[in-house]
């Protein structure tokens, strides 16, 4: 699931749909801010002139109508009618994302503020049984209130660090008093690094050949670290880690075989990741 940016599976970015796996992977995507006091999924709710009895009425009808002859990717139609008719009726799903029943005290530790608000999602939807959850931390595409800090990075950096490290550590906290981060393994990253030296706009550009990624919970050893760069940040010097080998540890600790070969469209086969499931972080 992606959120708010929030998600059932991933969000709304390029690269983050289930490409040739399908739609019916693809994640549930949540728009809306979970920080509005009037948050609510819209993909979710109901039209206002809607009851539940006439949603009802409405899905008996179509099971009574015959049923079209269609073929190729029409043949999905049903299924995927069904899961929208489960997902409208499904009580722990809608309870899922009643943000109103946390306590103010709760709210107030994980930040009233977007991230903050969608990392307190995340948490009730661990508990509701959502396997994936990606919690994006995307602004408005300004140099002025995003991460993307090609300038002006030390007086955005004051405003945007204090949300991350207030929502984050209300999470790990939040699931480790519940019994749940044991089997929550949280990750935190950006998809690639910045210069380690700071450019003419008092910024700092792409940089893919160094940067680091925080693992919390799902049995990792805490307080352990792997690797380390040089000594201003430019390149790995020790235990260097690659995108596939981070990739091959989620997987790994999902139960999934990171060799494992799926096949596209045209019968081409796909391996799952071709890293290393870094085990030695994981202390069981």
């Amino acid at each position: 699931m992606a959120l708010p940016h929030v998600l059932h599976n991933v969000v709304d970015l390029a690269g983050q749909h289930a490409g040739f796996l399908g739609g019916r992977y693809d994640p549930l995507q949540i728009t809306s801010d979970p920080n509005d006091p009037n948050f609510r999924v819209d993909s979710l709710s109901l039209p206002g002139d809607v009851s539940s009895d006439r949603l009802l009425a409405r899905r008996s009808l179509l099971d009574n109508l015959a049923p079209l002859p269609v073929g190729g990717s029409g043949s999905q139609i049903p299924v995927y009618r069904e899961r929208a008719f489960e997902l409208l009726c499904n009580r722990q799903v809608h309870r899922a994302f009643d943000m109103h029943v946390e306590p103010a005290p709760v709210r107030e530790r994980y930040g009233r503020n977007r991230f903050g608000q969608s990392m307190l999602l995340a948490r009730r939807l661990v508990e509701a049984g959502v396997p994936f959850i990606n919690v994006n931390d995307k602004r408005v595409n300004s140099q002025n209130t995003n991460w993307d800090s090609h300038e002006t990075i030390f007086p955005r950096h004051k405003e945007l660090l204090p949300v991350m490290d207030q929502g984050l550590s209300a999470l790990i906290e939040d699931l480790d008093q519940r019994g749940q981060l044991e089997s929550t393994l949280v990750i935190s990253m950006g998809e690639f690094g910045r210069t380690p030296k700071i450019n003419g706009n008092a910024g700092r550009d792409h940089w893919p050949h160094c940067y680091h990624v925080v693992l919390s919970g799902g049995g990792v050893n805490a307080g352990m670290t792997w690797g380390k760069s040089d000594h201003i940040g430019a390149y790995p010097e020790h235990r260097p880690v690659t995108p596939d080998d981070l990739a091959a540890t989620l997987f790994w600790r999902f139960g999934v075989d990171p060799q494992h070969e799926i096949a596209d469209h045209l019968g081409r086969p796909f391996r799952l990741a071709t890293g290393r499931p870094m085990a030695e972080l994981f202390s069981g």
